[in-house]
């Protein structure tokens, strides 16, 4: 962080601030899978995924590179990265 005195949690923003952040810049809608998995990337990981699928060869679709960048381009914004 900064020369700002911010704890962590000040510069956290919900999904849904993401969310809105992207759609207002950037015209589209993101999906809170989108959004995790680019902040997985970037190495935040938050909690273990409870949800897991049953079978080992599962796939999940993939976010495309324009939702990756105005994601990224949203971190940057909230100083999450």
């Amino acid at each position: 962080m900064d020369e700002l005195d911010l704890t962590s949690g000040e510069t956290k923003a919900t999904y849904k601030e993401i969310e809105e952040w992207v759609q207002e810049h950037y015209g589209f809608h993101v999906t809170n899978l989108n959004i995790a998995q680019v902040k997985q990337k970037h190495g935040i990981i938050e909690r273990e995924n409870y949800n897991k699928p049953k079978s080992e060869n599962s796939r999940q679709p993939g976010t495309t590179p324009e939702k990756e960048r105005a994601i990224t381009e949203a971190l940057k914004f909230f100083k999450m990265i």
